[in-house]
């Protein structure tokens, strides 16, 4: 009866404390919680990053890429497919990826390979296709509870993922594959998923009717292809396709009307690939943020002024300078981000 008596005094007396502290004190399991976590939504602008910004790290796992995405200060994620699909059991890829990731590269920026170049990219492309198969065959029994566990040690970290991009939803890729991909997502917490826009109608057709029965919508990227209706009809076969606008590459294709695409397609516009590019007067560089052509300062403060709610998300592709990493330079670009909607 003491103890008793004893307990019920001191409860009375912490929840009449409780009651008399700040209100601040009172949210305080809150605050508890929230703490050693990052956050990135600045003053009403939510800031982002792909995955890809840490491709050049060695370890991809998914757990190595919350603990670069924590350290950069990053609340919100388009997660690549790779440290997803590694966790839930995917057979691992033969393939040097940083060696075919540099001869794309070339071959996208319009530079010739060399014999040898070409010969690499060949065998890279014949392991692909044998591995496609094997990735079709796991994907069609993946276990969804793994993507679940994904989302959940994410999300306690303070990391929510807005967007997943696995090599799913290609033309080669089957319905199944498809299907896979969008539950995955949908697992993982994502509101869409995002590709590379395949300049196929019939396969955004495809992917959107596909986003319809799977309740996904399916967000197009593009490069320097991008035009200001480069995105229409996609828009008109599906409410469930949408934009993965790039404003970088938008700049430097030479188009000079980026705000007014952006303002145009805001509803449609489920996340947008941040970074600095040149126009082509001056090179079309990938730079460093602010010595470049694109107006990402304007842009942000554009969205926090009309409360735009889709996120800008940081994608690395500049040298990392020498001595420099990945992390460092994704914080650099959260701080220009911080200082814009300051």
């Amino acid at each position: 009866m003491k103890n008793r008596r004893e307990f019920l005094i001191k409860s009375a007396l912490g929840a009449t404390g409780l009651a008399l502290a700040p209100s601040w004190l009172q949210g305080a399991p809150a605050i508890i919680k929230s703490l050693n976590k990052p956050n990135s939504l600045i003053n009403g602008v939510q800031i982002g990053c792909i995955t890809y910004s840490f491709r050049s790290l060695p370890d991809q796992s998914a757990e190595a890429t919350l603990s670069y995405v924590k350290e950069c200060g990053i609340s919100a994620i388009e997660l690549m497919g790779d440290p997803a699909e590694s966790f839930a059991g995917m057979p691992a890829n033969p393939i040097d990826r940083m060696a075919m990731f540099q001869l794309m590269g070339k071959q996208r920026r319009g530079e010739e390979l060399s014999e040898d170049e070409k010969a690499k990219m060949a065998d890279m492309r014949a392991q692909a296709d044998s591995y496609g198969k094997e990735v079709a065959a796991w994907r069609a029994k993946a276990d969804m509870k793994k993507f679940e566990q994904i989302r959940k040690m994410y999300k306690d970290a303070g990391v929510s993922i807005y967007a997943f991009k696995p090599s799913a939803f290609g033309k080669n890729n089957s319905e199944l594959e498809i299907t896979y991909g969008m539950r995955a997502a949908k697992a993982l917490g994502a509101s869409h998923v995002t590709l590379e826009h395949p300049s196929d109608d019939a396969h955004t057709l495809k992917l959107g009717k596909l986003g319809e029965q799977n309740g996904m919508t399916v967000a197009y990227h593009g490069h320097e292809q991008q035009t200001f209706d480069f995105w229409d009809t996609a828009l008109a076969q599906s409410p469930k396709n949408a934009l993965n606008l790039d404003m970088g590459h938008y700049i430097a294709a030479g188009h000079k009307d980026l705000m007014t695409l952006i303002q145009k397609q805001s509803k449609h516009i489920m996340s947008m690939h941040t970074k600095d590019r040149q126009t082509p007067e001056n090179g079309k560089g990938n730079v460093v943020w602010g010595s470049g052509d694109t107006p990402i300062g304007d842009v942000l403060k554009m969205m926090q002024k009309n409360k735009y709610s889709f996120p800008a998300t940081i994608e690395l592709e500049y040298q990392v300078p020498e001595g420099s990493s990945p992390i460092t330079e994704v914080q650099k670009c959260l701080e220009f981000c911080q200082k814009a909607l300051g």
